[in-house]
């Protein structure tokens, strides 16, 4: 029986195992294949650590890719993004947000992801999501384009994150926007209180309960604006009032949400 060859960065493992020995990114690599170290498969195996040397020496070796289990690939990898999964990102991301964020943006991020995001896409590592993914997603949702357009923007918003922290060659959410057909939306009919209806509530009513609904009845104020007045905004010399804050549901105070929020004045009528 003759000698086994003896290969360069090729060794039996074990019963079941061959490893591999080659130098990537200035780091000595050792990964095992599951063959068995037969003549043959040693030999296999000193082919694939050459197509290895050969596509790190061209730039296009992939660690991810050629060893997709191994732990050492997200260190690697030479897109992070490729060894990152979509929940493991997302989850991290909203972590990040938490601090900048209102109470109630934070819980629309979170529906979004937990609710659309990661039971979609969750399984995917972040670098493999392309627009034509997204893009077959969206046009199975049920949901209007004022919805879809909301979840999209949590996920833009994500991905933008991820490309500047260089987790990702690009966004692909960046520039484009998902719209489908939808059949003319029928002119909303507002229906406010007329003067009687008013009359007959607070007719109903008495007390500082009666005040404060007359006084959101002549003002207008969104209820989150209403509740979250303090004694300090009046001014009792003009008589009137500044509109500086809402109270979200969180109990958290935060400004008004718009530009139009930002009320100057209301003046209080008098009596």
């Amino acid at each position: 029986m003759g000698r086994e060859r003896n290969h360069d960065g090729v060794r039996a493992a074990s019963e079941t195992s061959i490893e591999i020995d080659f130098y990537f990114q200035d780091k000595r690599c050792r990964e095992r294949i599951k063959l068995k170290p037969s003549p043959a498969n040693l030999k296999r195996a000193a082919q694939h650590r050459a197509a290895i040397l050969d596509a790190i020496e061209k730039g296009t070796f992939d660690y991810a890719v050629t060893f997709p289990s191994s732990k050492r690939a997200p260190m690697l990898t030479a897109v992070p993004g490729m060894a990152l999964s979509v929940t493991t990102y997302l989850e991290d991301w909203l972590d990040r947000r938490k601090p900048n964020l209102k109470a109630s943006t934070l819980g629309g991020y979170i529906k979004v992801v937990n609710g659309h995001l990661i039971p979609e896409f969750g399984h995917k590592n972040l670098a493999d999501i392309k627009r034509i993914d997204i893009k077959t997603w969206a046009a199975k949702l049920t949901a209007g384009n004022k919805a879809i357009a909301n979840i999209l923007s949590v996920f833009r918003a994500a991905f933008q994150e991820a490309f500047e922290d260089e987790l990702i060659e690009s966004n692909p959410l960046a520039g484009w926007v998902y719209r489908k057909a939808e059949p003319p939306k029928k002119s909303e009919d507002v229906d406010p209180f007329t003067a009687e209806e008013q009359t007959a509530i607070l007719a109903a009513l008495d007390g500082q309960g009666r005040n404060l609904i007359q006084f959101a009845f002549w003002t207008g104020l969104r209820t989150s604006e209403l509740i979250a007045l303090e004694w300090g905004d009046v001014d009792w010399i003009k008589c009137s009032i500044h509109v500086r804050r809402a109270l979200t549901n969180a109990a958290r105070k935060t400004g008004p949400e718009t530009e139009y929020g930002q009320r100057p004045r209301w003046h209080l009528l008098p009596g």
